[in-house]
């Protein structure tokens, strides 16, 4: 699209949607795409001329016909730039990767400068620089092309879809190709086997541990799978179900302890990745703390850990640092700062899935599930722990059906769950919520009906999808007063609810949909909310699917409100869809905060503003929720298009 002439030193910002009109039966209407960011963009035709780049090592810049990747992920280079030919009055620079957003920006001072750059992923990437004159106008960008090397890839990989339970099979296949494979072998047949709960969904499988106190199930390799003397990363799903003492998930021991741990902590209430200073009986024990404590049980947590050299055999710039669900977990850790007589040693005993070793006798057994796990002898770049937490690999990040509640399978006064997962059924109030066998609907009316149990039944700062079957009863809203807001469902989170689905009234005859997300601070105070409204006037006397989405890794551009120049990448965005049509999320979508709902959760009624009620005039089919955020694709084909809902 060409604009009319724009005036010289003028500051302008343009947005883009996409938009797609359907016609069908005598209806029409128009479907638009979410708006894109802004562009900034200043016209001045004096402004610095596009400065001359030229690459240091690693990197080189792509030919026309020829374009080499060298270094790798995370690996810096060196660029060295200097003012265009035309231009005497240069003070510095600004620069940053394409592939990052515009909150990466930095700035460099002086005429000439060198820059070192990391790339954080692989693949072809444009370093982007502008010079700025005497008189601060920043100029012509230029932009100069270079490609990254794939990353080293993992050294262990064990997926856990190795047989079926009652299989006997005992041996979980490491499918990594870098160097040597390090399959694992199952002990305790009491304590271990294979769970039909899988971070991939329908059809995978997961390593099981000790449901019993009495067992003491693991799995281990043959030998060492990760030098831990130098940079490593490990990354898994936990599922735990019991959290009465220090639970392992991961741990490569050496003779007495163990080179790094990764585990729950029955002391701090935590999940935490750890070292010890030396292989020795009695160690300082030096570790990377999850933020928040008490995670919730029975639910599907992305952990990852990070063992940083900075490349060189220096031991005072050694850290470690705690992914969980993708996120860095405070600021790394200094490990000979945690301890003065910290040594970057060697563990040589086989990798222990589930269990540890403190004084040279292992314990510390874990209950719950294991899946997906993976090694890297190399540090991963924090949006390569992103995309590991998304379960990358496939055309979309698969998920995983955690709870299902559907009217047509009630019974008496209370809503089945019906997944092998260990969620309770909906228990129907006393008063104002029936169950139609016409309509296999639960149906609610609006003053006292609902149904609830007990959640949570995920990990709410890993992605997630909840999905109902609704229709709004027209003549029951028509008299609810303006600004009326009624939860189709949701999950509380003390005087607040931490995600939920809505219906608004917002004016006379008019309703719309939405999806929030809310955290509260210790005295129940929202703190932090996020909402995606309904674009058009939500159908009434009909069934409509509803679906929020809440994608943890999802990057936003956050910009401070009193200088919209002034941006910074975060990470997590909620959705809204109305059948598959993904609505316009405007400026309020983005959702950083650490917020675990715990207590009621509700079809019919829900918590905010401090109080307990938000009833919902009309009828609900189904509510099905799922680790991982779906894309509108997986809408169509796993909610809208789902055949009989099965989950074993």
């Amino acid at each position: 699209m060409r604009t009319t002439d724009r005036a010289d030193g003028g500051l302008y910002r343009y947005k883009a949607r996409t938009q797609s009109h359907w016609a069908y039966n005598g209806k029409s209407s128009d479907l638009f795409s979410s708006y894109s960011s802004w562009c900034y963009l200043k016209i001045d035709s004096t402004a610095p001329k596009a400065p001359q780049i030229t690459a240091g090592q690693p990197y080189t810049e792509c030919l026309p016909n020829q374009c080499v990747g060298m270094g790798g992920p995370g690996v810096s280079g060196t660029f060295s730039v200097k003012p265009n030919a035309a231009d005497t009055d240069i003070t510095g620079y600004r620069w940053r990767l394409l592939t990052t957003t515009a909150a990466n920006t930095k700035q460099s001072a002086g005429a000439r400068v060198t820059l070192n750059v990391a790339p954080p992923l692989s693949g072809t990437q444009v370093l982007s620089v502008e010079a700025k004159d005497v008189r601060n106008r920043w100029g012509t960008p230029a932009e100069f092309t270079f490609a990254v090397a794939p990353a080293a890839g993992p050294v262990g990989r064990w997926h856990f879809a190795d047989g079926a339970p009652g299989s006997g099979v005992t041996k979980a296949v490491d499918s990594a190709t870098e160097g040597t494979r390090h399959d694992a072998t199952l002990y305790d047949e009491a304590g271990t086997g294979w769970s039909t709960f899988g971070r991939r969904g329908d059809a995978d499988y997961s390593l099981w541990l000790n449901d019993s106190s009495a067992t003491s199930g693991y799995a281990a390799t043959s030998t060492a799978a990760v030098n831990t003397q130098d940079s490593f990363t490990v990354s898994t799903w936990a599922y735990l179900t019991d959290s009465t003492d220090n639970r392992v998930v991961l741990t490569e021991p050496g003779e007495d302890g163990s080179g790094f741990t990764l585990y729950y902590s029955a002391t701090y209430k935590k999940w935490i990745f750890n070292r010890t200073d030396k292989d020795r009986n009695d160690p300082t024990y030096i570790r990377s703390f999850a933020n928040a404590q008490n995670p919730p049980l029975k639910v599907w947590t992305h952990l990852a850990g990070v063992f940083d050299t900075k490349g060189d055999t220096d031991k005072s710039n050694d850290t470690i640092q705690l992914f969980v669900n993708g996120r860095p977990q405070g600021d790394p850790v200094v490990l000979s700062k945690a301890a003065a007589g910290y040594e970057p040693w060697t563990a040589n005993r086989g990798l222990q899935f589930g269990r540890s070793k403190v004084g040279g006798t292992y314990g510390e057994y874990f209950h719950g599930r294991i899946d997906e796990t993976a090694l890297w002898q190399r540090v991963l770049t924090a949006d390569e722990i992103r995309t590991e937490a998304r379960l990358m690999g496939s055309e979309a990040p698969p998920n995983e059906l955690v709870a299902m509640w559907d009217a047509s399978a009630a019974k008496g006064t209370e809503i089945s769950e019906g997944t092998a997962y260990p969620a309770a059924a909906m228990k129907l109030s006393s008063t104002g919520a029936t169950l139609n066998e016409d309509d296999n609907a639960l149906l609610l009316d609006g003053t006292s009906g609902y149904a609830s149990t007990t959640g949570p039944v995920l990990d709410e700062n890993g992605s997630f999808t909840a999905s109902a079957r609704v229709r709004l009863d027209s003549a029951k809203l028509s008299g609810k007063p303006i600004g009326y807001e009624a939860q189709v469902t949701g999950q509380r989170t003390g005087t607040e609810s931490s995600w939920a689905l809505w219906v608004t009234k917002p004016a006379e005859d008019t309703y719309r949909w939405r999806f929030t997300r809310t955290s509260v601070d210790g005295t129940g105070k929202a703190t932090q909310s996020a909402s995606v409204p309904g674009e058009e006037d939500a159908e009434l006397d009909t069934w409509v699917q509803v679906t929020g989405v809440f994608d943890a890794q999802e990057a936003w551009e956050w910009a401070d409100p009193d200088d919209p120049e002034k941006t910074e990448t975060r990470y997590g965005k909620v959705h809204l869809y109305v059948g598959d049509s993904d609505q316009e999320s405007l400026d309020r979508a983005g959702f950083t905060a650490e917020q675990q709902g715990t207590g009621e959760l509700a079809l019919g009624r829900g918590t905010g503003g401090g109080s307990t009620a938000h009833y919902l005039p009309g009828a609900v089919e189904e509510l099905r929720i799922w680790a991982g955020a779906m894309s509108a694709e997986q809408i169509r084909s796993q909610v809208l298009d789902a055949g009989p809902l099965e989950n074993s």
